[in-house]
């Protein structure tokens, strides 16, 4: 989705553009012919008009039409959204196997799923954390999906040393468990939450911390902050369902989850996946 500030700064840098441009002067010499000169338009006034006049004749045009700026707008944001569409797919297909089938992610649901959802996450992001419940959901009501999980923190060195503690638990057992606490209990997912709840859920403490350092942990994290950059994620959580995606926690985000698994279920993915 694109932000509301970078698609207005955007806009106003094409239409600054546009301005100074002689597809301008020709966009505003069709409106109000014979007042600008044209190279090769056939219509001449005597002289060519200066960039200060060109400027003020489009911002008059701009002001009397105000509903240019929407359609600027509206096209904008569909455009850059069909490139980003265009470039995730791209990437899906690509990285099909390190996003669906790597066996550095811990998988929950059915692990012979016709469906895989992949979730992006940050153990900080509120967003991710208010998603959890619609996650939760789908697995416990579609007994064929899997659901693959992806850390990828993005704030700060805490955020690190949560995603350390999940992948570490893993190892002995208890990912899941400790994923759902670092949401669910209160406060900021950090290392000391981490042992904390590795206490509670009776892990090997000193063998977790030895873990959070191995190189399989951050093999795990590098995997999933390469596959970021190749989606062009901008933020925390994403889902990819098949080569669908679903931007943010959206407020119908389970129904929006079933939408999809059963599209993909019935039509299959446009490409690898």
């Amino acid at each position: 989705m694109t932000p509301k500030t970078g698609l207005a700064t955007a806009l106003v840098a094409a239409v600054v553009a546009a301005i100074v441009s002689a597809a301008t002067v020709l966009i505003v010499w069709r409106a109000a012919p014979g007042v600008v000169d044209v190279p090769g338009a056939g219509v001449s006034t005597g002289g060519a008009m200066g960039e200060k006049q060109v400027v003020e004749i489009v911002r008059n045009y701009l002001t009397e039409h105000p509903e240019i700026l929407v359609e600027m707008t509206t096209e904008l944001d569909k455009r850059q959204q069909e490139e980003q569409s265009a470039q995730q797919e791209k990437a899906i297909s690509s990285n099909a196997d390190a996003l669906f089938r790597s066996d550095k992610s811990f998988t929950a649901g059915n692990p012979d799923g016709d469906v895989t959802v992949v979730e992006f996450f940050d153990y900080n992001c509120g967003f991710c954390r208010r998603a959890v419940p619609d996650v939760l959901k789908l697995i416990d009501n579609d007994d064929k999906v899997k659901v693959v999980f992806k850390e990828l923190p993005i704030f700060g060195d805490e955020s690190e040393d949560a995603a350390k503690g999940a992948l570490a638990a893993k190892k002995q057992g208890k990912y899941f468990e400790m994923h759902q606490k670092l949401f669910a209990d209160s406060g900021k997912a950090n290392k000391e939450k981490v042992l904390r709840i590795a206490n509670e859920i009776g892990l090997d403490v000193p063998q977790l911390e030895a873990d959070m350092e191995s190189e399989e942990v951050q093999a795990a994290l590098d995997e999933s902050r390469d596959l970021a950059q190749a989606l062009g994620l901008q933020g925390t959580p994403l889902y990819l369902i098949g080569d669908r995606t679903i931007p943010g926690a959206p407020d119908d985000l389970y129904d929006q989850l079933v939408e999809n698994v059963t599209a993909i279920r019935e039509q299959g993915c446009k490409t690898s996946c």
